[in-house]
């Protein structure tokens, strides 16, 4: 357990340098068998929401995490990375309160993140 709460610090931490808002993480592993923990945070623009995407993805690497898959990183609207335990959704604000995945998942535990910000 240690592991994945290393992990979700590198995550939460890679996006909170590059000024994502509203970072909200869930645990869901109580709800399905895709993933521990969703990530959710969202960029002002497609630019801010590609480097927020791209930070994590650099940061994970270095560590030696491997990216299961990425998907819609072109448009820079909605980008899921998928990190096998965690799931990140990195959105443009615009589309984040269209999705609502945090009224979608919402039996999730919602994670403090301050416990993980450094």
């Amino acid at each position: 357990m240690k592991e994945i709460k290393e992990k979700l610090a590198l995550i939460i931490n890679a996006a909170d340098d590059k000024l994502a808002h509203d970072i909200d993480v869930l645990e869901v592993s109580e709800l399905t068998s895709i993933a521990d923990y969703f990530m959710i945070c969202s960029g002002n623009n497609e630019r801010q929401v590609i480097a927020i995407a791209d930070a994590i993805d650099d940061k994970l690497k270095k560590e030696g995490y491997i990216l299961r898959a990425k998907e819609g990183h072109r448009k820079g609207r909605w980008i899921l990375l998928d990190f096998t335990d965690i799931i990140i959704h990195i959105f443009h604000k615009d589309e984040r309160g269209f999705y609502n995945l945090e009224r979608l998942w919402a039996d999730g535990n919602k994670i403090d993140i301050d416990n993980y910000i450094s």
